[in-house]
């Protein structure tokens, strides 16, 4: 059964079907998700959508969600990612690629996140879009850290030299297997230990572009949903990465599941 450590559960796109896209999942063999909150509503909606042992979930704020925080949001979020189902202090990090939030504030909220986590003894959810090495320079001026994801990497050979360096997971999602911005990543997936290396849809976004043809007719699902990804998909990502790697589907399917149970202190679930 694959493991996809990141989806959008709660995003709008999938408010009209979400029961739904969870049971196309498991069909296409997805047997594990973590359900990815970015700010304090969804971490709590999260949390509410967890289901163990097939559903864990995160807690925290993503840079696009660093502006106008309430003066308690370290509080309340302290409270949230407490929670037995919650596995990991995150989406955070640093997006200098948008910048939705300034990006002074995205370093501070994103330094109060690590601290949490080292507090909490969680593992860290981390977005870098673009930041030059800036994120790799906060993990490691906090010193001691519990596990860390580098959720949906993109970065270069630099930036992936220095998280593995630092013992961290890269996660893996459908950019891979797209033709036009994908040609750094699939030159680095080959590099990444296979120990290291999970894998995720990011899903609704990042939508794989192996995805048969006849995938929303083979579900009955309407053409709006055309760009739409979800966790059903996560086989594609699998097959994009087995095609740059030596291993066998099987053996990454296998090895992507163990590590994410490692990662996130699963591996007594069922």
């Amino acid at each position: 059964m694959l493991f996809d450590v990141c989806v959008n559960l709660l995003n709008s796109q999938f408010n009209s079907d979400r029961e739904a896209v969870i049971e196309r999942a498991h069909n296409a063999g997805v047997g594990k998700l973590l359900i990815t909150a970015t700010n304090l509503a969804t971490s709590t909606q999260a949390i509410v959508w967890s289901q163990p042992p097939s559903r864990w979930c995160t807690a925290g704020i993503h840079p696009h969600d660093a502006t106008d925080l309430p003066p308690t949001w370290l509080e309340e979020l302290t409270h949230l990612a407490q929670h037995k189902h919650v596995v990991a202090v995150g989406e955070t990090g640093l997006d200098f690629y948008r910048n939705f939030s300034p990006r002074t504030l995205q370093i501070e909220v994103f330094d109060q996140q690590i601290g949490l986590a080292a507090r909490l003894g969680k593992p860290l959810f981390v977005h870098d879009r673009d930041s030059k090495g800036e994120v790799y320079q906060r993990l490691q001026k906090a010193g001691d850290l519990p596990p860390v994801l580098i959720h949906c990497f993109t970065g270069t050979r630099a930036d992936l030299e220095a998280y593995l360096a630092a013992g961290f997971y890269i996660g893996i999602t459908g950019w891979v297997a797209d033709p036009r911005r994908g040609d750094t990543l699939r030159e680095l997936v080959p590099h990444i230990p296979l120990e290291r290396l999970v894998i995720e849809t990011d899903a609704p976004f990042l939508k794989p572009h192996n995805t048969p043809a006849d995938f929303l007719d083979d579900h009955n699902l309407p053409a709006k949903f055309k760009r739409r990804n979800e966790p059903a998909l996560l086989p594609r990502v699998l097959e994009a990465i087995t095609h740059l790697r030596p291993e066998s589907a099987a053996e990454v399917a296998r090895a992507t599941a163990d590590n994410a149970a490692i990662l996130f202190g699963l591996q007594d679930s069922a």
